[in-house]
């Protein structure tokens, strides 16, 4: 009976946890994936990664469901304690009705969970035959006569969407679009969409970096691990835009806002020819006041692009004197859900998120026209792109716009000294082709423009083995399934190729 009664309550307890659960991450982020889970939504921190989630998660999905199971326990206890001595209904029929009740929660629980984090698709791309290892494309630089400085700037949740002013009041990214023009030479690959399985900003990061989803566990002496937790090396298996730069003597840094250990960001980065990476905690230490930082996520973008204009001014003086390139790699932040207002931004939209898109551009832009000041963009490819698109949660704004059936694609814009305007970049792309398109924006030649899974926007056509000519149902289960060869190598540091 007591051991009965237990279990009980075990149950009430993980249905309520899995009922929160779900609905914390609808409102916050609206439905994932389970590899988004695992990568990225057990990392975030109480500073510079999350900051509120946290504390919502840990009341929400850990105190509460104790709390609420353990008033029903006494409440059972006590009903128990009145009636006693006093006619009660037959016991079969108080069992089955707690019965009931207890299944409503556990099954209610389990059904949004598993729906709100693709548990189905997950299981299902556990049973496909595809494995990336069949696909993946080890980059081979056979010329590199014509390499220059490389600025890649990821907007974060950057959707094109947001550049509409027939769906909303103004275009948010108006600031960029006017410091970026076509008539200077900038250009964009039109329908950048995110790769299947992706919608978050390490996920992005590597997809436009390393050319393979983001997913797996890795691997440590004792078992798996999660990402971060006991490990020294990121994907190390796989080679990356930083190995490939740092091969051919370019110098690679990155600034962040955020936490640098969020999602194991620093770890991706040291393990892939970053030798310099400064987030949350530097600019902390370099004395920025308070009112320049968001408390749940870190730098203003207005104080990351100030920063961001000393490093290239220093890098490019750098790159002058020896000869040897550099890579400057930025995310921005403001727009991070939830956008935030800092004290620059003035809003004039009804959906503030426009106007802080908005701002945070305007902070890009001015960091783009810097270098087009001081000559930069002479010797010096831009590649501005969205990390993902916009986050769909429940109490968003933005779903309002997408009833139409719009079309949902990524903010870029394109920048190659001396490329030919009228030559287009090919279309109709997802982000692991831009891997391949960073690597030869930075003027290095590939072997048939290939690049992990992707092929390069300025190539002209596909070839025929690549993954980027497979049939679009395939593709995507390609890229939905587990890949447990190609993962394993690639978590271990194991050469993953083919």
């Amino acid at each position: 009976m007591v051991l009965g009664r237990i279990l009980l309550y075990v149950l009430i307890w993980a249905g309520l946890a899995l009922l929160i659960a779900a609905a914390g991450i609808q409102y916050y982020w609206g439905e994932i994936s389970v590899n988004q889970m695992m990568l990225n939504l057990v990392s975030v921190e109480t500073e510079g990664g999350g900051g509120g989630i946290v504390w919502a998660g840990i009341m929400g999905v850990g105190v509460a469901p104790v709390v609420i199971t353990a008033l029903i326990a006494l409440w059972q206890f006590f009903r128990r304690r009145k009636s006693c001595g006093q006619p009660r209904r037959p016991r079969w029929i108080r069992h089955t009705v707690s019965a009931v009740l207890v299944a409503a929660v556990v099954v209610g629980g389990v059904t949004a969970f598993s729906a709100t984090v693709g548990v189905e698709n997950y299981i299902k791309a556990a049973n496909s035959e595809y494995d990336l290892v069949d696909y993946y494309v080890e980059p081979t630089v056979t010329n590199t006569e014509h390499k220059r400085n490389l600025v890649v700037i990821y907007l974060e949740s950057g959707e094109a969407l947001l550049g509409d002013d027939q769906l909303f009041e103004k275009d948010a990214f108006a600031p960029l679009k006017e410091a970026t023009p076509a008539s200077d030479g900038w250009q964009s690959t039109e329908g950048l969409v995110e790769f299947e399985g992706g919608g978050w900003t390490m996920a992005g990061v590597v997809a436009t970096q390393c050319g393979v989803p983001l997913k797996g566990t890795a691997p440590r002496v004792d078992g798996l691990a999660q990402v971060g937790e006991g490990v020294s090396t990121y994907l190390g298996g796989v080679t990356c835009l930083g190995d490939v730069l740092a091969r051919h003597g370019y110098t690679s840094v990155f600034l962040g806002g955020a936490n640098s250990s969020f999602a194991a960001k620093d770890i991706f980065l040291s393990s892939h020819g970053y030798s310099e990476q400064k987030g949350l905690a530097d600019w902390r230490s370099a004395g920025e006041p308070e009112e320049n930082f968001r408390s749940d996520w870190g730098l203003s973008d207005a104080r990351l692009m100030a920063h961001a204009k000393d490093r290239i001014d220093a890098l490019h003086a750098e790159a002058e004197a020896t000869g040897q390139p550099f890579n400057l790699s930025l995310l921005t932040l403001d727009t991070h859900k939830p956008a935030h207002v800092f004290d620059y931004c003035n809003v004039d939209t009804q959906y503030t998120d426009i106007s802080v898109f908005s701002c945070s551009m305007t902070q890009v832009a001015g960091f783009v026209d810097h270098m087009k000041e001081k000559g930069y963009l002479d010797d010096t490819a831009v590649v501005i792109m969205g990390d993902h698109l916009k986050y769909l949660s429940a109490d968003d704004a933005f779903l309002e716009h997408l009833d139409g059936g719009s079309t949902r694609s990524i903010f870029n814009r394109i920048w190659i000294p001396g490329r030919d305007k009228n030559s287009a970049l090919r279309s109709g792309l997802d982000q692991l082709n831009m891997y391949p398109t960073l690597l030869e924006a930075a003027g290095l030649t590939l072997k048939n423009d290939e690049a992990g899974l992707g092929v390069s926007a300025l190539a002209e056509r596909v070839p025929g083995s690549s993954a980027q000519a497979m049939d679009p149902n395939a593709y995507t289960e390609l890229l939905n399934s587990h890949s447990p060869k190609f993962y394993r190598k690639a978590w271990a540091g194991e050469a993953a190729v083919r």
